[in-house]
């Protein structure tokens, strides 16, 4: 899938507080900036670009979905809340797990299977953490963040590009078994809502109403909250009222690494997308890398094949993730990719303000389990169900138990007073995606349009074989070992990328990527 990109760059406005957003609609990113014209920072302005996506990306997102935030504060260090996911099932009998699953097949860049069902169903996190980090540096009333959201929800919305591509290849297995999904998601004919047409989603302005007016103990411990249980527990699900009650979004210390003159602050255990994303990075600060020619290709596909055969092999079954971290991006600082293979749908949206304080915010409900609880408007995750992140099975943590997360949202600081805030969607290639775009605009010297748009190649295990998938337009040649797959243009399953740029002489610029129908907007007062 292919889309024109949407670019927008801003003097510098001196006094004026301004705040840019990039999100992955422009629905979403609109309502970040209506948020900035009644005062919001850069945090409001995302966590209202958040909730939108959350309730609008359908398929894409969910309300019942989960994630991460990073924020970096001019003159205060990064920190990054985290909100995502949790096995549920406090209280239960043994026999209980195990129930309410079933797998499925379906076509997205490739045949790939997930498992659906009520007992796919984690205790979701986000909207935890974004009421976490407005408490914290929010700068206007939490309702009037709601507030836009609210009004697509009462008036009907524009079903987005992203959502309506991933509801092309997801709505017959995905969401065609669950009675109210299927009817919100699909004309009288069986076929799926096109991109543009307006969805009326039943019951979901009034629960942002009760969010709104109560915040969001509305969705754990009060009638949302209770409503959700009800339907999960009488269909064989694990998600009980005391997982709602006890879920708590948790402030971090990200990973923090030099890329050329530039700091990164990232995402850190129990996540491993961020220690990912750090050591590839790591591995490419590299002076005799100038552009992209055969020999970058190979250079990039032996750092993602080591860090991500690492990951597999160490980070993901690891009883202390921190200690492995520490390990691999020590490995990685030796700059040899050989050091690591010797040794033991999704939405983003990032934000900067004029006072330097930077926002990004990734968020999942997996592939979605299906489920919309009856008279909410709101869809459920499948987080339990994405069989890369649980090889072992669905129900095999105990409760209460993060769940592994490649969610990277992330925010760099250069030498000159640049701030860059950045992140992707898209499951495993959210690592790949960002630090490739991060080579482009740092190490590179592309604009920063230039560097999401630019083609990119992932490395992944295609049955059972390593295999490199590349865009068109990069440089190719037979890489012993592997198998290439060719997609003849750009195409979301590798990831987009939303990123948003703060320059003290130059102002504010943003670009969504052009493979998904993103959207960038400027509000402030």
């Amino acid at each position: 899938m292919e889309t024109q990109q949407t670019l927008v760059n801003v003097d510098d406005f001196s006094t004026m507080s301004q705040v840019i957003i990039a999100s992955g609609s422009q629905i979403s990113a609109d309502a970040g900036a209506a948020v900035a014209n009644q005062g919001g920072n850069a945090v409001d302005a995302a966590i209202a670009a958040t909730v939108v996506s959350m309730c609008t990306d359908l398929g894409v997102m969910a309300a019942g979905g989960s994630g991460f935030i990073t924020i970096w504060p001019a003159n205060a260090d990064p920190m990054v809340i985290d909100g995502y996911a949790e096995m549920p099932g406090r209280g239960l009998e043994n026999e209980r797990f195990g129930q309410g699953i079933r797998e499925v097949f379906f076509d997205y860049g490739g045949e790939l299977s997930t498992v659906l069902g009520y007992g796919t169903i984690a205790t979701p996190g986000m909207f935890a953490a974004l009421g976490k980090a407005w408490e914290e540096y929010g700068n206007i009333p939490w309702a009037d963040v709601v507030a836009p959201t609210q009004n697509w929800a009462q008036q009907g919305f524009p079903l987005s590009g992203g959502a309506a591509e991933y509801l092309l290849h997801t709505h017959a297995a995905i969401f065609g078994w669950h009675p109210d999904s299927y009817k919100t998601l699909h004309h009288e004919d069986g076929t799926p809502l096109q991109a543009g047409e307006i969805v009326h989603v039943p019951g979901l302005a009034e629960s942002l109403k009760l969010i709104a007016d109560e915040g969001v103990q509305a969705f754990y411990t009060g009638e949302l909250g209770r409503r959700i249980v009800e339907e999960i527990q009488e269909n064989q699900g694990l998600l009980t009222a005391a997982d709602l009650a006890a879920y708590e979004a948790v402030e971090r210390s990200p990973i923090c690494i030099n890329f050329d003159n530039w700091q990164i602050a990232t995402n850190p255990p129990p996540a491993v997308g961020g220690a990912c994303l750090a050591a590839m990075l790591l591995l490419l600060d590299d002076s005799s890398v100038q552009g992209w020619n055969l020999a970058t290709v190979k250079q990039m596909v032996e750092v993602q094949n080591a860090v991500l055969n690492y990951r597999n092999h160490h980070l993901d079954f690891s009883s202390d993730r921190i200690a492995e971290t520490s390990k691999l991006l020590e490995l990685a600082r030796v700059g040899k990719p050989q050091t690591l293979l010797s040794s033991p749908s999704t939405i983003h949206i990032s934000a900067v303000d004029s006072n330097g304080l930077a926002c990004s915010i990734t968020a999942s409900a997996g592939y979605g389990s299906g489920v919309m609880v009856g008279g909410t408007g709101f869809w459920l995750n499948n987080s339990l169900g994405e069989i890369e992140l649980h090889p072992q099975g669905c129900h095999h943590l105990t409760p209460g138990v993060r769940l592994t997360s490649n969610m990277s949202p992330t925010i760099a600081r250069c030498a000159d007073g640049r701030v860059l805030a950045i992140g992707s969607p898209g499951a495993s290639r959210i690592t790949t995606a960002i630090a490739q775009v991060l080579l482009n605009f740092v190490h590179l010297g592309m604009s920063l349009e230039e560097a999401i748009a630019y083609p990119r190649l992932h490395v992944e295990t295609r049955d059972g074989k390593p295999t490199i998938v590349m865009e068109a337009g990069i440089p190719t040649e037979e890489i012993a070992g592997f198998i290439t797959h060719h997609f003849p243009k750009r195409s979301m399953y590798f990831g987009g990328v939303q990123a948003t740029l703060w320059h003290p002489q130059h102002g504010l610029s943003a670009a969504a990527d052009p493979r998904r129908t993103g959207g960038v907007a400027r509000g402030g007062n």
